[in-house]
């Protein structure tokens, strides 16, 4: 192998993907059509979250992302009928479930050389709409770049609170 194929093989860092997916094998239902979709899970099957975590640090994933793509104060309140207060602690909660995970992964590989990183996944506002504009942006014409930053400081937040290592911002379609 050359020097620099070598240089470049170090600089790869694995990440996991297709959380929805994975969570889906664990919890035995198609979750897409859920306005919550995979985030509803943080509430009503924390064990289904950890394992799916679980499953992507055994396939040798070296950052996690915390199931919160599209966890939002609003949508936990609505679809979950939680307050204000519940839903910023069930967003909190949920990066707690990535640490669980990453604590039983490195309590059952001790010789295990590097630590892995958890990243906040940081969905767009469109995410919680339900609408697919997490993907073209169109809601950009209809709600002020104020909100659509107050939206995202609450959900950042919590999350760094709770300890991440770095955040995923994710599917951002719109510049606003």
């Amino acid at each position: 192998m050359s020097d620099e194929s070598q240089q470049q093989q170090q600089h790869i860092t694995v990440i996991d993907g297709g959380f929805s997916t994975q969570l889906s094998f664990h919890v035995g239902e198609n979750i897409d059509g859920d306005p919550l979709w995979s985030a509803r899970f943080n509430a009503v099957n924390p064990e289904a979250v950890i394992q799916s975590h679980l499953d992507f640090l055994n396939a040798g994933a070296e950052i996690i992302l915390t199931n919160t793509y599209q966890a939002s104060i609003e949508g936990y309140q609505t679809y979950l009928d939680l307050d204000y207060h519940g839903s910023y602690e069930l967003i909190k909660s949920t990066v707690k479930l990535a640490h669980i995970a990453r604590d039983k992964f490195l309590s059952s590989h001790i010789n295990h050389v590097k630590k892995p990183l958890i990243f906040a996944s940081i969905g767009p506002y469109g995410a919680h709409l339900h609408d697919g504009s997490e993907y073209t942006g169109s809601y950009e014409k209809r709600v002020s770049p104020a909100a659509i930053k107050k939206w995202h400081k609450v959900r950042i937040d919590a999350c760094v609170e709770s300890g991440v290592d770095g955040l995923a911002i994710e599917t951002i379609p719109c510049l606003v």
